[in-house]
């Protein structure tokens, strides 16, 4: 093959008919339910639509078609960046675009009910679990790159494939139930619990690329042994090529995915706080006024005698147990 050079890696493309049609796939059933919303008198984000059709097919088509594709087979970080690329900036894109949350919004009710049970299912539940969806993409990596997986997918085309989709639905274990507005997660997985677990796999992910980077066997060294162009690097040196590049990118996904989930937090407290407003306002106009002055029949400067206090109504902020309640007591308090 020619020497890899920016130019050839920017140019160079390759025909993966299984990847362009789970990208088409994709793309067509988010179109139509987003057309779908629309057409029922909803609204959707453009900035959502964007960042699964940029961020998340985008990544997927570099990942498995661009000149990444084309030199993975004859230099290691290639496919390592493919790797990640599909494990980690795919998921985070599709996650983005909350398709769950499109699908809820663009079937009809039976549909809609469909989606959320599979969602809740004790399957889904238990490969979403937070820590256990984080310990699939961590054990999947290390899976592919030390064991015979990753070396019998250079050589087999449909393992091949079937690596780059084992990858991807990995990602989107973890990443896509964190970021949907559906209800994926345990009540206790609140978003401060979230931004914990989102910062936990940031360290854990470093993880693959460090080992990589360090270990001291080749990584399907028979392959690319015997596959070495001559204006290639050192094996060794472009196995801590591809280490060092996985470390990368798993750092610098890992900071978007915690700002994402940082403005979704965000969003739903001022959500939250402008709901609680709107309550506290409708209890407070019904509040009982104040007694009524005194009739002209009572004497004049005879003040009128005082309830008995086993008869007086408190008010009802100080007997009820709720978030309004709360507020209000503690306003008061604070006056």
């Amino acid at each position: 093959m020619a020497e890899l050079t920016v130019g050839r890696l920017l140019t160079s493309w390759q025909l993966d008919v299984p990847a362009l049609l789970l990208v088409v796939a994709l793309g067509g059933l988010y179109g139509w339910g987003v057309r779908r919303v629309r057409a029922g008198g909803g609204s959707w984000s453009p900035a959502r639509s964007a960042a699964f059709a940029v961020l998340g097919l985008g990544a997927l088509v570099v990942a498995t078609m661009s000149g990444l594709a084309v030199y993975d087979h004859v230099l290691f970080w290639p496919a390592a960046v493919q790797n990640i690329l599909l494990d980690l900036l795919a998921p985070l894109g599709l996650a983005l675009g909350d398709p769950l949350r499109l699908a809820v919004e663009a079937l009809p009710a039976g549909g809609a009910a469909r989606v959320r049970r599979a969602m809740t299912g004790r399957v889904v539940r238990l490969l979403t679990f937070p820590l256990v969806s984080t310990a699939l993409v961590l054990a999947t990596e290390l899976t592919v790159y030390f064991t015979p997986y990753f070396a019998t997918a250079l050589r087999v085309g449909w393992l091949h494939e079937l690596m780059y989709l084992h990858l991807l639905v990995a990602g989107c274990l973890f990443v896509v139930p964190v970021l949907t507005r559906e209800e994926t997660l345990p009540a206790w997985c609140t978003h401060p619990v979230r931004a914990g677990l989102v910062f936990l796999d940031g360290v854990i992910d470093a993880v693959p690329g460090v080992v990589v980077m360090t270990h001291g066997t080749l990584i399907a060294g028979a392959w690319y042994l015997h596959h070495h162009p001559s204006w290639a690097p050192d094996v060794r040196h472009d196995q801590q090529i591809g280490g060092g590049a996985m470390l990368s990118i798993a750092e610098l996904v890992a900071l978007p995915f915690l700002l994402a989930l940082l403005f979704q937090w965000a969003r739903a407290e001022r959500v939250q706080t402008a709901a609680l407003d709107r309550r506290l306002d409708e209890q407070l106009a019904v509040v009982p006024a104040a007694s009524p002055a005194p009739t002209a029949g009572m004497a004049a400067g005879a003040a009128a005698p005082a309830a008995p206090a086993a008869e007086r109504v408190r008010p009802w902020w100080e007997t009820e147990e709720n978030e309004v309640a709360s507020r209000i007591r503690r306003q008061h308090g604070e006056k």
